[in-house]
């Protein structure tokens, strides 16, 4: 799929161009090419409307590079070799808005569901698409609060390097903030000072406890280990219905039988796996048949 030789003259031969941001223009043609290249790297469906975000968004390697145009952008990221440089691509058209608490009802389940485990192993959520780390930490707050001592495990998955180094990093604006609850606020996040002022870190006692690996949704990371909750909230609007049967179904494995899947409010995983039970508009649980 990465050798391009044979694509060099569709790629090379504008018909329509779009401008964007900056001096460079693509034509149809090419954006097809980047359009079937990340829905085949991340599962990601870009319609013709990201036609100037994807423009703006890869206009500053071009420019590094010293490349003209996005044809040549593209053959140079499909090349054996620029593995690199292809995910940078891929960090860059990613989309990942998120921040704390998120969707609020979804962190009352968690904080529930935690104290009804009577499990001898640690509870365990995986949070698969996190982004910069928000939401993994969001859960590592409420599980502080109600497991205390108790064995817990947060794991945070996202295909974009770029933005699982901020996750590890875990130091935030201040603005970020906004929805975390006060009292965790206190008792969970510190305060930044000197060369950190203006922003705050996620205390030690939750960063030990949350784990950032990259893994793609459609091949995932191998020895993950089950969990009792997997969240895959506000990611599967980008995909299209067989791309999304498939990252459940690539996830599935990963549940423990009576765990809970979680998606965002704007999704659904009616009619993705006959396995899961629709408890609540966006959470089911996984059931034996």
């Amino acid at each position: 799929m990465l050798e391009t030789a044979d694509r060099s003259a569709a790629v090379s031969a504008p018909v329509r161009t779009s401008t964007a941001p900056g001096e460079f223009k693509i034509s149809d043609q090419e954006f097809t090419h980047f359009q079937r290249l990340i829905l085949e790297l991340a599962g990601i469906s870009l319609s013709a409307a990201k036609k100037p975000l994807l423009v703006g968004r890869l206009s500053k390697r071009l420019k590094l590079l010293g490349i003209d145009t996005f044809g040549g952008y593209f053959r140079h990221i499909t090349m054996a070799g620029n593995g690199d440089e292809r995910q940078m691509a891929v960090d860059l058209l990613t989309t990942n808005e998120t921040y704390f608490f998120r969707e609020p009802k979804h962190f009352d389940f968690i904080a529930e569901t935690a104290l009804r485990h009577r499990q001898a192993e640690p509870f365990r959520v995986w949070s698969a698409a996190s982004s910069s780390g928000e939401e993994a930490y969001s859960v590592a707050m409420v599980l502080a609060e109600k497991l205390q001592n108790s064995a817990w495990e947060v794991i945070g998955t996202d295909i974009s390097m770029q933005v699982l180094s901020r996750a590890q990093r875990a130091l935030y604006p201040v603005e970020r903030a906004e929805h975390i609850p006060l009292p965790f606020l206190k008792k969970h996040c510190l305060k930044g000072l000197r060369d950190q002022a203006g922003q705050f870190l996620i205390a030690k006692h939750l960063r030990e406890r949350v784990r950032f690996l990259q893994s793609n949704l459609l091949d995932p990371v191998k020895e993950l280990g089950k969990f009792d909750v997997i969240m895959l909230r506000n990611v599967m609007i980008y995909f299209d219905t067989p791309t999304k049967q498939k990252v459940v179904a690539n996830l599935l494995p990963y549940l423990k039988e009576g765990g809970h899947f979680i998606v965002g409010h704007s999704e659904s995983l009616n009619g993705l796996a006959p396995d899961l039970l629709g408890i609540q508009p966006t959470i089911s649980r996984l059931v034996q048949r």
